[in-house]
């Protein structure tokens, strides 16, 4: 028995398709929220008054062959709140579909994540051009690094040593973690003070 494809679930929950249509060798769906409020992201505040309208392309999983690219109708709503500092907020999508000012969905940003991962930079982006995933080499290693998160372990053993931005005019300080062999921080003086 076969069943009806249906255009909803080409996308994540939380979205509604609009259109979709072919553009050369890459599938265009363009989608919106499902939902009709925004939620000011400073103060809580829900808001029903929509400012404008914008349009932000992002990348998905391919579909059949064809790189996916999701045209987002994103709305700005203003913030009703009389103390809140912002008064223009640009609508958020859940963390799980789309972080904000993503050019990936979270589930394509996932998998180029584990393909960093297990294959490392130009091996993961040759198996990911035959995979229909547009990345390169580059894009693959910093996903890595900003998905790696250093451990909350306290500093137990530090070194702190001076650098020069410039000789004979400007000096700094620098602060590493000795046994993780990391930088912990780079302080613009010389002070004791600042240290």
């Amino acid at each position: 028995m076969q069943q009806a494809l249906h255009r909803s679930s080409l996308v994540p929950r939380g979205l509604v398709v609009e259109s979709a249509y072919y553009e050369g060798d890459k599938a265009v769906i363009e989608i919106r929220a499902s939902g009709s409020v925004g939620l000011c992201p400073l103060c809580g505040t829900v808001s029903r008054r929509v400012h404008s309208r914008y349009r932000r392309r992002v990348t998905d999983l391919p579909l059949s062959g064809r790189i996916v690219q999701l045209l987002v109708v994103a709305r700005r709503f203003r913030c009703d709140a009389v103390l809140c500092g912002r008064q223009i907020f640009t609508e958020r999508f859940d963390e799980g579909l789309l972080a904000p000012s993503a050019r990936r969905t979270a589930r394509l940003d996932s998998i180029v994540h584990h393909l960093g991962l297990a294959l490392g930079g130009r091996p993961a982006a040759g198996f990911a051009k035959r995979l229909m995933l547009p990345v390169s080499k580059d894009t693959l290693l910093r996903v890595v690094r900003r998905r790696s998160r250093p451990p909350a372990d306290p500093l137990r053993i530090i070194g702190i040593d001076d650098w020069a931005w410039r000789r004979n005019h400007r000096y700094a300080s620098i602060i590493c973690n000795l046994e993780r062999r990391r930088v912990v921080t780079l302080l613009p003086d010389r002070e004791p003070a600042t240290a």
